[in-house]
């Protein structure tokens, strides 16, 4: 499958800046100790489907499963790493997350598709996994600021982009954006 469409290219520097960014945010949280180094994946993670997804999923309203069926697995890497150092509890409630999460939204794309997309239903196992494996009370948070974030997108969003989702909102930017704020700040203990 071809990804360059969806990847950062030479002349696309805004997204490029971008990750940096997240990227940047993320070591700076582990060099100061906010977070622990065996959990830095996560954010990492969080913060390159953050710029790859909502990428795509504003102006395609599609989340391909190019990048969110891939996303399983580097989660479990990253949920598994951070096990062997937090306790296998870590993985435990990621599973848990990850089911709560998916489950929630599989329903409500059973009852309404038009509400909710399928590729919203695939993210939302890997993003329930990490916010999860913080604490099973950040499923609610983080659920709680994606759905408020997907209420605030139409107010932030440029109007040329605005004009190509006459069919909703894309929920999937902000569920990447309240995953990464959760994975950069898990120490607030949700």
């Amino acid at each position: 499958m071809n990804l360059t469409p969806i990847l950062p290219q030479t002349g696309k520097i805004l997204p490029t800046l971008a990750l940096a960014t997240l990227w940047t945010v993320a070591t700076w949280q582990a060099a100061i100790g906010h977070i622990q180094w065996w959990w830095l994946p996560a954010p990492l993670l969080v913060g390159w489907l953050t710029i790859a997804l909502t990428r795509v999923d504003l102006k395609h309203r599609r989340l391909p499963n190019a990048l969110t069926l891939p996303a399983y697995p580097a989660t479990a890497a990253a949920i598994a790493l951070a096990s062997t150092q937090a306790g296998w509890q870590v993985a435990e409630n990621a599973l848990l997350g990850a089911t709560i999460l998916g489950t929630c939204y599989l329903t409500i794309h059973a009852i309404s598709p038009q509400a909710m997309g399928a590729g919203d239903v695939k993210l939302s196992g890997t993003q329930g996994a990490i916010m999860g494996a913080v604490g099973l009370p950040a499923v609610a948070v983080g659920t709680a600021l994606a759905a408020l974030l997907t209420l605030l997108l139409p107010m932030l969003a440029p109007k040329h982009v605005r004009r190509q989702w006459q069919s909703g909102i894309p929920h999937g930017p902000a569920l990447l954006v309240s995953t990464y704020l959760i994975a950069l700040f898990p120490s607030l203990r949700f």
